[in-house]
């Protein structure tokens, strides 16, 4: 018998994961099969054999009763009557291998979640690929239509999906959450894993859920700042019905009615202000964080006059990831140029446009805007606030070259909160691009 690990797995043509437990339930089964036969000739092809921690044994456990392995890829599995043969490639001994009279070839598949929406894209691709056609050709792709959930969101009724089709959210802040606010994933439905890893998983999904209902019962929020009362409020009689607020919430927190007016849901919000930042009549606030907060700190600072101690530049700052990295910097005792002032936002998302020219109109020469770095990997603590962030700074920037002002005195900056020792670097070449473009024209315009 052969075993071939990985048969389509670890494949960016079909599953570019690793699914966890392909690599013990082969040895368990060859470990089996020499219990009933210690005579039969038992091969596995592998990649990598993964056994972490105490499943090392395993892996040994195998070697001792004689199962042989084969480190390479599989060319060809062909038939001949009731006999089977493959013929593999071994990269340790740089040669080919043939393995003939074989009764059976055992295949370990890896794991596909249910909803698996990036299979369908992926076919989506290929299929435009045949017909010669691009992507957008191709298309939208198929979405889930036998949702279990049947989830009342604008957004769909099933749970939002990462690269690989796994429900997930962010991983450090919010562990177990799904990116629909109170929906806890637990197991091989959040991503693959062994039957151990699945328990702890569950157990810790379920702590966050009894968090979850401890705290609404309380009226405090579940997401993310701990005892925070504050639930967006809005000024509906500037309302125009843009739709921008509940287009661009990341968690589905606003509902529209018949009218198009904004119908907020508390219960799925997470405070990270992307709504605020959205409105373009400003109508949405917080208690504790608002348009009018930030700007009253951004016209409180002092700008010296034109040519002492220039220029005078204003980092807005993710709290989440790049403003610990700021602080991590100071920990570190690294310098950063002194002519920086930094206000941290609760998301790079919630940046509002207005802030930008107050700033201007302020006379500081510039703006750097710190965000967490997004993509399928993302590192954005709220999904897209730092793709929200370039696409308003880049109508900035058109907005700037129209009015003869450098677009380079707005930059953007993705940071993880490992980077703080990028920060010193990144500010000192600002400043050195402000000092080369010239002081503000626009100051107390």
């Amino acid at each position: 018998m052969a075993f071939i690990q990985c048969a389509g797995s670890r494949d960016e043509e079909h599953l570019p994961y690793c699914s966890a437990v392909c690599c013990r339930a082969s040895l368990k089964q060859s470990l089996y099969l020499k219990e009933q036969n210690p005579e039969m000739a038992i091969y596995v092809i592998y990649k990598d054999i993964r056994t972490p921690g105490q499943d090392e044994e395993l892996y040994r456990q195998a070697q001792r009763a004689g199962v042989l392995f084969i480190r390479g890829e599989v060319e060809e599995v062909s038939a001949e009557g009731d006999q089977l043969s493959i013929l593999a490639e071994d990269v340790m001994l740089q040669d080919k291998v043939s393995l003939e009279e074989l009764d059976l070839i055992v295949l370990a598949t890896g794991l596909v979640p249910n909803a698996a929406v990036w299979l369908e894209e992926l076919t989506v691709e290929e299929e435009a690929k045949e017909a010669g056609e691009d992507e957008e050709g191709a298309g939208e792709p198929p979405k889930v239509d036998n949702s279990i959930l049947k989830l009342a969101y604008r957004q769909g009724p099933d749970l939002p999906n990462l690269k690989y089709g796994f429900p997930d959210s962010h991983f450090i802040c919010f562990p177990y959450e799904t990116r629909r606010t109170g929906i806890y994933a637990a197991g091989t439905v959040r991503r693959p894993m062994t039957m151990t890893e699945a328990a702890e998983d569950a157990t810790g999904a379920a702590m966050k859920a009894i968090q979850a209902v401890e705290a609404v019962s309380t009226g405090k929020a579940v997401h993310p700042r701990a005892g925070d009362l504050s639930q967006p409020e809005f000024f509906m009689q500037r309302c125009t019905q843009c739709k921008r607020c509940t287009e661009e919430c990341p968690f589905g927190a606003i509902n529209e009615d018949n009218e198009a007016n904004p119908l907020p849901n508390p219960t799925r919000c997470r405070r990270c202000g992307v709504c605020m930042g959205a409105c373009p009549e400003r109508i949405i606030s917080f208690k504790n964080y608002s348009v009018d907060m930030i700007g009253s700190m951004i016209k409180a600072i002092e700008v010296p006059e034109e040519f002492d101690e220039k220029p005078r530049a204003l980092a807005l700052v993710c709290e989440n990831d790049a403003y610990p990295a700021l602080d991590m910097t100071g920990f570190r005792r690294l310098e950063y140029n002194p002519w920086v002032r930094v206000i941290p936002l609760r998301c790079l998302g919630s940046l509002n446009l207005v802030w930008i020219a107050d700033a201007l109109a302020k006379g500081i020469d510039g703006i750097i805007l710190f965000s967490c770095k997004p993509g399928d990997d993302y590192q954005c603590h709220f999904i897209k606030g730092s793709e929200l962030a370039e696409t308003r700074m880049s109508k900035i920037a058109e907005t700037l070259d129209r009015l003869v002002l450098e677009s380079d005195r707005v930059r953007v900056e993705q940071i993880a909160i490992t980077d703080y020792e990028r920060i010193p670097e990144i500010l000192d070449n600002f400043l050195e691009t402000l000092d080369a473009v010239g002081p503000n024209p626009y100051k107390d315009f």
